[in-house]
């Protein structure tokens, strides 16, 4: 019954992953140093911590922070869409990055407005099997 109970009201589920969290930062090796992030991991990582936070997953937004390496304090919004050559309208800036650049390709880049969220350098221009490649192995566009 307590289960059920919990359960109805979504907090097991959080109860869960802030276990998991917890779980993983008492095995999370300090002495282990991360890897170098790349400039390419930074920005991904960033509008996946964007997206993570946005819809409430804060303990799997602390795991990826933590296991990636990633600043603890978030690029600033504005400075991510610069980075990745975004121009956002009013109404974009309500949702994560991540949402308007997943918008426009699904729509393949005939929004009504051109105020919408539009990447100016597609990724469809980069060959599919290079994004699986170390970004020093990929082509230069």
């Amino acid at each position: 019954v307590l289960k059920d109970t919990l359960e109805k009201r979504g907090a097991l589920a959080e109860i869960k992953a802030r276990i998991r969290a917890e779980v993983f930062n008492a095995l999370d090796d300090q002495s282990e140093p991360r890897p170098t992030l790349s400039r390419e991991n930074l920005l991904i990582n960033e509008l996946i911590r964007e997206y993570l936070e946005y819809n409430k997953y804060k303990y799997t937004a602390s795991v990826l922070t933590a296991e990636s390496g990633q600043p603890e304090l978030p690029l600033d919004r504005q400075f991510l869409a610069k980075e990745l050559n975004i121009v956002e309208d009013a109404s974009g800036k309500s949702v994560p990055l991540l949402y308007g650049i997943l918008s426009h390709f699904l729509h393949g880049g005939k929004e009504e407005s051109t105020q919408n969220v539009l990447p100016k350098v597609s990724l469809l221009n980069y060959p599919k099997q290079n994004l699986g490649k170390p970004p020093a192995e990929r082509n230069q566009k």
